[in-house]
């Protein structure tokens, strides 16, 4: 195994990777997943909103650790060479988000409908991270603090159309739809602010693990994660800023305390982004003192993220179209999946109740491991340079 590799920051990272595959389990099994919101008030259950609301951790730790990890490459590297690793990548990881996560999620060869998403936003993270190494850490620092702080006074500004100022703005801060040709249309789903400024401040989080003995990173990972949640907790309580989804009192304090965590996912608001971060640093400050089996078990994902990411997804694809098959229903839903959701009517009868996609995000966890495991194996084991590119 790598002597570099930092097990608390792998462990982190595959703890939220197999609670972002109960989420796509979600999207491809639970009964109105196609149809309705989960996190709509109005028609959710706890039980359906909590399933959402856990899995809210994962985009932003990820593009977190993501700059974590960036830092601790570079610290081996000089900053030329850093720039350079992390433009092409950047811009690898944008190729695969259109040609391969797309393919995979709907089964459309012909790409009518291309989505881009969080691989998307740890590209062009990557691109921003290349031109801004240059500059000191106290300076990258108050860049990313900057745009994940003050970005949500720009919510006021809304884009209709497909002028270049309107597609301009899809692709920094609002989340839309546009036409590229009669045959395909383009979904904006991951707007690249503030995904940028978080990847920022990941990557100033990396000088903790080199610039500091482990008492002192454990305290301050503590302080930053108890900073974040006494943010949250004083904005969310007086709806002062940071959240275009204010907090309201509801019928019931089950309802009510759904609401409060309720905030804003696309594009990420300063709430949801101290609500996320703030309690996954106080785990990250814990769990560097452990390491048994179950650390080990999250950290052999952890440590292949970009392998597990295609491969999860396609293999719930998979089950979803088999289920189909063995069920005698119609699987073309699942086979080119585009038209369909062009048209969700086709999806009103679809689905299965939660307790079967829990089933089934167990089970798929279940046959990833030892596909990762055997990657991470052969990862490690090889000087291949492309592997640092996977």
């Amino acid at each position: 195994m790598r002597k570099n590799r930092i097990e608390s920051i792998d462990f982190l990272r595959g703890l939220v990777m197999i609670i972002m595959a109960l989420d796509h389990v979600r999207d491809y099994f639970f009964f109105g997943s196609f149809t309705s919101n989960p996190s709509d008030l109005a028609t959710t259950t706890p039980l359906l909103f909590y399933t959402r609301i856990i899995t809210h951790y994962c985009a932003p730790v990820f593009v977190l650790l993501t700059g974590t990890s960036a830092y601790l490459y570079g610290a081996k590297k000089n900053k030329r060479d850093l720039s350079k690793f992390l433009f092409t990548r950047g811009i690898w990881l944008i190729f695969l988000e259109i040609v391969v996560n797309n393919f995979v999620w709907y089964f459309d060869p012909s790409y009518s409908l291309i989505v881009l998403q969080v691989i998307w936003a740890i590209g062009f993270g990557m691109l921003f991270l290349s031109g801004i190494i240059y500059l000191s850490n106290r300076i990258i620092s108050i860049i990313g603090l900057a745009i994940i702080c003050l970005h949500n006074l720009f919510d006021v500004f809304v884009f209709e159309g497909q002028s270049l100022d309107a597609i301009v703005w899809y692709f920094l801060h609002q989340q839309a739809l546009i036409e590229i040709s009669d045959q395909t249309s383009l979904i904006f789903g991951y707007p690249i602010i503030p995904w940028i400024g978080l990847m920022a401040i990941g990557y100033i989080l990396g000088s903790l693990y080199t610039d500091y003995q482990d008492k002192e990173r454990t305290a301050l990972l503590m302080k930053y994660g108890l900073y974040a949640i006494g943010a949250f907790l004083i904005l969310r309580f007086t709806n002062f800023y940071g959240e275009p989804n204010p907090f309201i009192i509801q019928d019931s304090i089950t309802y009510s305390i759904m609401s409060f965590f309720n905030t804003t996912k696309y594009p990420p608001s300063l709430l949801y982004i101290l609500m996320t971060i703030g309690p996954s640093l106080l785990l990250l400050s814990a769990i560097e003192k452990y390491k048994n089996k179950v650390t080990d078990f999250f950290v052999v994902f952890g440590r292949v993220p970009l392998f597990y990411y295609f491969i999860h997804i396609l293999i719930i694809h998979l089950i979803a179209i088999i289920l189909l098959v063995v069920s005698n229903k119609d699987y073309s839903v699942m086979l080119n999946m585009t038209p369909f959701l062009q048209n969700q009517d086709q999806f009103i009868e679809y689905g299965h109740p939660l307790w079967v996609v829990y089933v089934i995000w167990l089970t798929v966890i279940l046959i990833l491991y030892p596909l990762c495991y055997k990657y991470m194996k052969y990862k490690s084991n090889s000087k291949k340079w492309w592997l640092s590119y996977l």
